[in-house]
């Protein structure tokens, strides 16, 4: 990604070269961030040994599943969240959502990556990884570029 300052927004060169300002790519990242953890939240709270046995390779039990309901309440809350603020990212709110966002993909990408060797899953678990680690460098670039004083 290439960026550089036009008319005090900052615009982003895609990999595709196509060109958005960085208000744009947050509020593309908060669908993508709606769509996703909806999804997952959904999982945890609707089937959580199911989504645990697809993606990890292990099943949940006892005190396990409960944890993993009360988590994927949390996720669908983000992803609520996200989808409220998805068409006015660079408000006050909607740049909470998006740290608030950012940190749960890297706290993700780094309790994925730190079990890793380990996880049952294999691929699975690391492709997660990956893309939580993808999402957070895509947010650390779009809330952090540089901008014009």
């Amino acid at each position: 990604m290439k960026m550089q300052v036009e008319d005090d927004e900052v615009v982003v060169a895609t990999a595709v070269g196509r060109r958005m300002t960085t208000s744009v790519l947050l509020g593309r990242l908060l669908v993508a961030g709606a769509v996703l953890e909806a999804a997952a939240g959904l999982g945890l709270l609707f089937a959580p040994s199911t989504l645990a046995t697809l993606l990890l390779r292990d099943s949940l039990a006892g005190a396990g599943v409960i944890i993993a309901r009360l988590g994927g309440g949390g996720v669908l809350a983000l992803a609520i969240a996200c989808w409220f603020a998805r068409r006015t990212p660079s408000t006050a709110a909607g740049l909470g959502v998006a740290r608030a966002f950012l940190a749960y993909n890297l706290v993700a990408f780094g309790a994925l990556i730190a079990a890793y060797p380990p996880l049952p899953g294999g691929l699975a678990a690391l492709s997660l990884a990956v893309l939580h680690g993808l999402l957070a460098m895509a947010l650390l670039a779009a809330l952090f570029a540089p901008r014009e004083a």
